[in-house]
């Protein structure tokens, strides 16, 4: 059990979704992509809103010390939903403490608040850390991953 505060962001959470986006940029060591651009604030109502997101917070005094993004996506055959977690990290001081595992037991309370039947996520080659979490929580599953190319916009 983390000393941490988690919890689902909600639209009047906006100044923590943009510290979380901040705490992304330099856990991954991205920051240009989390921090360069951010969305304004409608904008990040507007998702936060959106029933087909779900961020997820850790807080350590009002300080986002851990996320997590995910995607609901409605299913096609049958009346189902699955959760695709799109990035989870933890702060680089916060790691090991349980951070990361608290973050995926609240995607796991609203996945089944909301009736979603999996939640998956994927991880790279080499991130042994993110491995060993993802075998810990759930059943690996070896697969191929393609990025496609939308068309160019006309004109």
């Amino acid at each position: 059990m983390t000393p941490y505060e988690v919890r689902r962001l909600t639209p009047d959470d906006i100044a923590l979704m943009h510290a979380m986006l901040h705490m992304f940029g330099a856990a991954f060591d991205d920051v240009p992509t989390y921090s360069g651009h951010q969305p304004d604030t409608g904008y990040l109502a507007q998702l936060l809103a959106n029933p087909g997101f779900v961020a997820v917070a850790a807080l350590d005094r009002l300080e986002p010390v851990g996320g997590l993004a995910a995607y609901v996506l409605p299913k096609f055959e049958q009346a189902r939903k699955e959760i695709y977690i799109y990035d989870l990290a933890v702060k680089q001081t916060h790691r090991r403490r349980g951070i990361a595992t608290a973050l995926i037991n609240e995607l796991k309370r609203i996945a089944s608040e909301i009736g979603a039947y999996v939640i998956y996520v994927q991880a790279d080659y080499g991130d042994d850390p993110a491995v060993a979490l993802y075998t810990k929580l759930g059943v690996r599953e070896d697969v191929m991953h393609f990025d496609i190319e939308p068309e160019p916009p006309p004109g």
